[in-house]
């Protein structure tokens, strides 16, 4: 067979390459997908009879905005950690977030055990913190667990992490409007905690499925 028929045989057998969309455009998808159910959740759940007025305080609003800082990055993370032509660092962009959420959450309940003698360290049982923010993150886990199926396979580990971090920061953010904790330290180990355990259980979850998957119609073109 000469060189030019096995090329013209070659190219006759090649399927369709489409570019890869860009993670930020993918972050935006998730988000758009995500918003929209939690906030459905929210309503099905029954939203806290106090939640405007604590919308309105600093402390509260900008827990939730941290919260919501850290599933973006995390969720930017996983589509950068999908595709060999972004760098590493951009892995670390919710690991700064979630300290500086974490680091914040310390602060207030500090300066809140010192205002109430110490009520606010006080630990409750709070055991419904585990299945609502499992009900609340499962809708952004899936949505996830497709986009990444539909992107470029690569550092999977890191992507199902980032996944499932994203997910779990995004449903504390929704369950903090519906559900109340007895103190600051029940919020800080029971709802954090249960961010944490989401967090593993997704990403060994996600990976699972992830690892099995091969890329569906998309190539390793990707946007500039």
């Amino acid at each position: 067979m000469s060189n030019e028929r096995l090329i013209t045989a070659l190219a006759d057998e090649l399927s369709p390459v489409y570019r890869a969309p860009a993670p930020a455009r993918l972050t935006m998808w998730w988000l758009a997908v995500t918003v929209p159910i939690l906030a459905l959740v929210t309503l099905m759940m029954g939203p806290r009879p106090d939640v405007l007025s604590l919308l309105l305080r600093p402390d509260f609003a900008l827990d939730e905005a941290l919260a919501v800082l850290t599933g973006v990055a995390a969720a930017y993370a996983a589509f950068c950690a999908g595709r060999p032509d972004q760098p590493g660092w951009k892995l670390l962009l919710p690991v700064g977030a979630m300290a500086l959420w974490l680091g914040v959450l310390g602060r207030q309940c500090m300066s809140l055990s010192v205002s109430t003698q110490g009520g606010a360290l006080r630990l409750h049982v709070d055991v419904m913190c585990v299945p609502a923010i499992a009900v609340a993150g499962i809708a952004p886990a899936v949505a996830m667990v497709v986009l990444l199926r539909h992107s470029p396979m690569f550092r999977t580990a890191h992507a199902c992490l980032c996944a499932a971090l994203a997910a779990a920061a995004l449903a504390e953010c929704a369950l903090r409007l519906f559900h109340r904790a007895d103190s600051f330290a029940t919020m800080l180990v029971w709802q954090m905690g249960s961010v944490a355990l989401f967090t593993l259980a997704g990403s060994l979850v996600g990976r699972a499925i992830i690892g099995r998957a091969q890329p569906n119609g998309l190539a390793s073109h990707v946007e500039s």
